[in-house]
């Protein structure tokens, strides 16, 4: 059973330029290790404001409560680069609250906008091989 769903998109070129505008924005958004590739490197601003649009698509489908904190949600790279969805604190109470087990979660950017869906399950969601 759907829970919730969300969806989001956000323009890269404004998101990368608010990371430029505002220096400390990257480290109140992101964890450590959402802000880097598996490889170390900083994360491009393309692949940020998929994940900041993944977060803000994860608030709407908890019914978008003003307490959320940005690092109670991780999105980290599974196997074969699917993302996936890690919660805790915050998140993971009212994930709790509304009785979710389960995440789907997708990312996506181009022509210069990146866009997520977060839906939010009752049930475990299987890894896909």
């Amino acid at each position: 059973m759907i829970v919730g769903v969300g969806v989001d998109v956000c323009p890269v070129e404004r998101f990368a330029e608010s990371l430029l505008r505002t220096p400390k924005l990257r480290e109140r958004l992101f964890t450590a290790a959402e802000q880097l590739t598996p490889t170390g490197r900083p994360r491009a601003a393309t692949s940020l404001a998929a994940r900041f649009a993944a977060k803000e698509a994860l608030a709407k489908a908890l019914g978008a409560p003003g307490n959320l904190h940005w690092h109670d949600a991780e999105i980290e790279v599974a196997e074969r680069g699917r993302p996936r969805l890690i919660t805790r604190g915050t998140v993971r109470a009212r994930a709790d609250q509304l009785g979710v087990r389960g995440w789907q979660i997708s990312l996506s950017h181009d022509g210069g906008i990146a866009v997520a869906m977060v839906v939010a399950l009752a049930m475990e969601v299987p890894e896909i091989p």
